[in-house]
This record gives structure tokens, C-alpha cells and sequence, in this order.
């Protein structure tokens, strides 16, 4: 398959795929304050990973989400072994980065990938079911339909088992704050999908283009 226009396609959307979603476990643990509300950084690449989905979906169906979700997952779990084993090998004294340091923002970075790869695996999947069931209720029309009303499902979902096993489980918000984070985070993805429909539209455009070659 990879040696087809098609497959070729498919391994491009897996890539930026990955990437994005193993970055956002990486700089998740940064809190940052956006016109009065908490948000983690780990926000920033998940439009990304929404317009993707959904393009897998469109072009490669349930399974082609199926089957990069779990590699992903896979993936994300081995970058959580690499960090948890860093954790034990002591820095040299002139090391840069030194062990309370590395330990700081990383041991954070555990509770977060323990909850995205719950989430990210849930949410996926129920992404996929969705968005082909309005594809299917649409006969393949309106896009944009099928893209949000995935989304909106989906990162509902997402959005409350991350924080909650990131952030509230170890105790390190109170429940105002996770709900603050969970609300706020849940609109401004919504919103970015939203905004980034047109990109859905032009990936479609350049996809159909090469596939049509």
C-alpha cells in the first residue's frame, strides 16, 4: 500500500498525525492563562490532529483511524517508558537540564499521558463511529457537518478525562479549576475546529487532486 499514491497519502497524514499528538503530551503540562482562563499548552497541536482525522475518515474510513489510533497510542506509551526510565539515570553536575528539573516537568508529563492515551483512544474511536454515521445520514454531503459534529462529541469527552486524570486526580487543581480548564478547553477546541473548516475543505481539494492523478 505505501508504495501507492494512496498509501503515500496515508503516510503523510500518519506523520503529521503522530507528531502532533505526541508533542502535545510532551508541553501539556504548562498551564497557561488566556484572557482569564486556565488552558494547558498541550491545546495548541489538537486542531491539527482534528483536521487529520478527519481526513483519514473521509478517505481511508473507520479502520484507517482505527488502525493509526492504536499505533499512536503505542507510541505515546513508549515515549512515556523512555521518560520514566530518564527519571533514574542521574545528570551530571554540569548538566543543564538537572534531575529536579527533568523529574518537575516530566513526572507531570506522566499523569498526562496516562490520561490522553484513556482519552485518546476513546475519543478517537467515537470520532470515527461518529463522523461516518453523518456521513452516512448526509449521503457523503456537507462536510463540514460531518467534521464538527464529530468533534463536538468526541472532544467532550476528551477534554474531561485528560484534565481529570492530568491535572485533578494528583491533586494538582481544585475542581473549580478543573472545571474551569474542562469548559474553557472544551470551547476553545470546538471553536478552532470551527475556524479551521476551511482547511478540511482544502485538504479534501489537494487529496482528491493526487488521488485522481
Amino acid at each position: 500500500m505505501i508504495g501507492t499514491r494512496k498509501g503515500f497519502i496515508y503516510l503523510i497524514l500518519a506523520g503529521i498525525f503522530i507528531t502532533n499528538a505526541v508533542v502535545a503530551e510532551m508541553i501539556g503540562g504548562k498551564l497557561i492563562d488566556v484572557y482569564g482562563f486556565t488552558l494547558s499548552l498541550g491545546i495548541l497541536p489538537w486542531p491539527i490532529v482534528f483536521i487529520v482525522t478527519d481526513l483519514i475518515n473521509e478517505y481511508f474510513g473507520p479502520q484507517g483511524v482505527r488502525r493509526l489510533t492504536f499505533l499512536t497510542a503505542g507510541l505515546i506509551t513508549y515515549a512515556f517508558v523512555l521518560l520514566f526510565i530518564g527519571m533514574f539515570i542521574p545528570a551530571l553536575d554540569f548538566s543543564p537540564v538537572n534531575d529536579a528539573s527533568y523529574k518537575n516537568v516530566f513526572s507531570q508529563s506522566m499523569w498526562i499521558i496516562v490520561g490522553s492515551i484513556t482519552a485518546f483512544v476513546t475519543s478517537q474511536l467515537l470520532d470515527s463511529v461518529v463522523f461516518n454515521k453523518f456521513k452516512k445520514i448526509s449521503n457523503g454531503k456537507y462536510i463540514w457537518l460531518r467534521a464538527t459534529g464529530s468533534t463536538v462529541i468526541s472532544q467532550w469527552i476528551d477534554t474531561f478525562i485528560v484534565a481529570g486524570i492530568a491535572f485533578y486526580l494528583p491533586g494538582k487543581v481544585s475542581f473549580s479549576q478543573f472545571m474551569n480548564m474542562c469548559l474553557t478547553g472544551y470551547v476553545v477546541k470546538l471553536g478552532l475546529a470551527i475556524l479551521l473548516t476551511p482547511l478540511i475543505y482544502l485538504g479534501h481539494y489537494i487529496i482528491g487532486r493526487q488521488l485522481n492523478k
